[in-house]
């Protein structure tokens, strides 16, 4: 008898394999039926779902990771055989992973009322994946039973092909389907066969109803997802409406849903549009309003006291420059924690979105300062409920194309307003619950472009429940 340490290794048996390989086939099948046995129904289901949901995309990273790590481990342990044996675990870590993500992201589209093609292809891609990563684990341990080396070769290959396809349509679910290919060089789309979008007809719905359609509600009512039922990447979509009916009533903006959600508190559960998104501009909530009471036509060039009879209130942004050169710091920006710059739509002359809402705790007038170097490119400025106080002015009077600006809930007490004068595009301010009073509102009379003041809540508004008067129109 041996007096040293035996080795002792997991060969299963040819009843353990077989019971093995059954069961990994009932699962996959179930996997399988699973969207057919729960459909995407285009509808919102329990709270529950959708905060476990949002999980995914923190989780998702996991078995990606560790499915790329799998074939490097195996190749290294060529040499390091230690390398090979620890390939197996992590193999059936990345596989516990894959059906954790997918179990979140499954909650999150049936909770959150997702549907459409590009999130059905995200779906069959997660299940595809998952069940291969099963099958290599189960294939690896045949392997060591005696079983031929090239099945888990083929099945590991396959499966990290899934993974790419996965990956890519979850990217095209959070970014596009343009997403890679929008700033691809001209000369490398036409090799890969990518078109170029055919220029708009100049209707008044092409020139400005369907970009901010386009820049604020396809992520989620667009061909690849549509949430509710609802798509609005074109406008026979649009006026079809969703699962709750048509959402554009031509003629009546009062029953027009689109337009109830755009414009209801932000904090309302049905805001539109959702997920952290920065509500619409005044202007473009009055480009939409007037647009469905003047009949909703594809085809109308001009609109009624719109196109001519208020040319200030329907222009178009003016183009803000080329900053193309920011744009790495900028994507940079997007991906991290902070204040965010985001693109107002995805024609760069459209400018940018200051976005604070995730950071408005910390976010006071040094952090503002840092954002000089965007200023000339910022046209909307979303400074709502941060740390913000009359020492922003001196930043602020640097956004030579700010249109909107949110100040609401900030301790601004309106000294030094008179600083923004010289922002000659700047037509909306929202001031509400802040301490700007009678005195400090005067400074208001020097912003001339001035269309909307939000005064609620604030010493200026008298009662504290009234917005004040302003230059041209007061809310």
């Amino acid at each position: 008898m041996s007096s040293g340490r035996a080795s002792v290794k997991f060969f299963p048996t040819s009843k353990t394999t077989r019971v093995l390989w059954a069961g990994a086939l009932a699962f996959s099948i179930g996997l399988v039926l699973l969207p057919w046995g729960i459909k995407l129904d285009g509808q919102t289901h329990a709270d529950w779902e959708q905060f476990l949901g949002r999980f995914h995309p923190l989780v998702v990273h996991l078995p990606i990771g560790l499915l790329v790590l799998v074939p490097l481990l195996e190749l290294a342990g060529r040499r390091r055989p230690a390398l090979r044996e620890a390939a197996g675990f992590v193999l059936a870590l990345a596989f516990a992973g894959c059906a954790i993500a997918f179990t979140l992201g499954f909650l999150l589209a049936y909770g959150s009322g997702g549907a459409g093609v590009t999130l059905s292809r995200h779906m069959a891609g997660g299940i595809a994946l998952t069940i291969g990563a099963l099958l290599c684990l189960l294939a690896r341990w045949s392997w060591a039973s005696g079983a031929s080396v090239q099945a888990y070769s083929g099945l590991l290959s396959c499966t990290l092909l899934a993974l790419v396809w996965t990956a890519h349509m979850g990217g095209s679910l959070t970014h596009g389907s343009n997403y890679l290919t929008q700033y691809m060089p001209a000369g490398l789309k036409r090799w890969a066969g990518v078109s170029e979008p055919t220029p708009a007809t100049a209707s008044f719905y092409t020139k400005h109803i369907h970009p901010i359609l386009d820049a604020n509600c396809v992520g989620c009512h667009g061909e690849g997802q549509a949430k509710g039922g609802l798509r609005v990447d074109s406008y026979d979509t649009l006026m079809k409406g969703g699962q709750d009916g048509p959402v554009i009533v031509a003629g009546k903006a009062d029953q027009s849903m689109l337009l109830t959600r755009v414009t209801l508190p932000t904090d309302h559960k049905q805001f539109m549009p959702a997920e952290g998104k920065p509500p619409l501009r005044p202007e473009q909530i009055a480009w939409i309003k007037a647009w469905i009471e003047q009949g909703a036509s594809p085809t109308v060039a001009e609109l009624q006291g719109v196109s001519r009879g208020d040319e200030r209130a329907e222009a178009p942004l003016q183009p803000v420059g080329d900053y193309s050169s920011l744009m790495a710091e900028i994507r940079q920006m997007e991906l991290g924690q902070g204040a965010k710059l985001k693109q107002v739509s995805a024609k760069p002359e459209d400018g940018l979105v200051l976005f604070t809402v995730d950071v408005a705790p910390s976010f006071g007038d040094a952090q503002l300062a840092q954002f000089e170097k965007f200023a000339p490119y910022i046209v909307d400025a979303e400074l709502g409920r941060t740390q913000v106080t009359d020492a922003s002015f001196d930043t602020l009077k640097r956004f030579t194309h700010l249109h909107a600006l949110h100040l609401e809930g900030t301790r601004v007490t309106g000294n030094g307003l008179g600083k923004l004068a010289g922002l000659s595009e700047l037509n909306y301010l929202n001031l509400s619950g802040t301490q700007v009073g009678p005195e400090t509102s005067a400074g208001l009379k020097s912003l001339k472009s001035l269309r909307h003041v939000y005064l609620y809540n604030t010493p200026a508004a008298g009662n504290g429940q009234q917005a004040a008067a302003a230059p041209r129109s007061a809310t």
